[in-house]
């Protein structure tokens, strides 16, 4: 999910043509919960080039609060629109790395290296890709507004024809990932009544864990505003399928670009 405006000056100009009056702040919290802090537009020149201090106190599992300061780093390659936020709401958001007060990236939230993987495998030559497959689960309130039981949103199998009911909310979907910036490959019913998958082009492992937790959020928001309720649950409903995400992985030579899984006979 990299994109073209990269530099601190291109991402404010970015900002000036879209009119965009705020800035979401985004990071994960130890159990992959998506956490936001916005700042006006006017603060987003000094957020990039000095981060923002942030009380990791107050967030499960990141400090104690005798040592709560804690830094966000916003990435400027992972800036987006908003596009369900628009007019005196219009925002963008950046995705940013948690550090300490000493400068260390902290060891218990996703650092932008994904954990050094991605610099152990440069250093071997190697570049990681990976591809996920997202299922999910769209459920409906009940009459009291109320979740429990849990009610699913259609009663459709896997690969039914696009007459279902969520045809159109998976179109509406996959339409707003892409102006995410994220390329969507494929969408579908599958097998369990109210459950849906989407799927976006594999990139570097970094790209796609991005690309992955702006799925989770955009798919969240999408329903919500067509008053459904999407969940990634590994199994909501007894008795039926349970979701899953399949990763694709490979490898590919830096030198040469070639899949290095692959071996002609």
């Amino acid at each position: 999910m990299k994109n073209s405006v990269g530099s601190t000056a291109d991402i404010i100009a970015s900002t000036e043509q879209n009119h965009i009056k705020f800035i979401d702040l985004q990071f994960t919290d130890v159990v992959g919960m998506v956490k936001n802090v916005t700042i006006p537009v006017h603060e987003l020149k000094a957020a990039l080039e000095n981060g923002i201090w942030f009380d990791g106190s107050s967030i499960d599992g990141f400090a104690r609060v005798a040592e709560s300061d804690m830094h966000l780093r916003p990435d400027p390659s992972s800036f987006a629109i908003i596009p369900w936020l628009t007019g005196e709401e219009a925002t963008a958001r950046l995705i940013c790395d948690v550090y300490t007060p000493d400068g260390q990236p902290f060891p218990e939230t996703r650092d932008r290296s994904c954990g050094g993987s991605l610099t152990d495998a440069a250093q071997m030559g190697f570049g990681y890709n990976t591809g996920p497959e997202l299922e999910f689960f769209l459920l409906r309130p009940n009459a009291d507004g109320g979740l429990i039981p849990l009610v699913p949103h259609d009663r459709a199998s896997y690969f039914d024809a696009p007459a279902d009911m969520a045809a159109g909310l998976r179109r509406q979907m996959a339409a707003t990932l892409e102006a995410l910036g994220l390329q969507v490959e494929a969408m579908h019913h599958e097998g369990a009544d109210g459950q849906q998958e989407i799927d976006f082009r594999y990139s570097d492992a970094l790209t796609t864990a991005d690309s992955a937790v702006t799925l989770r959020v955009a798919l969240k928001v999408i329903a919500q505003q067509n008053g459904l309720y999407c969940t990634f649950l590994p199994k909501p409903i007894r008795g039926i399928n349970g979701s899953g995400m399949h990763v694709h992985q490979s490898l590919t030579y830096v030198a040469n670009g070639k899949n290095a899984f692959f071996r002609s006979r």
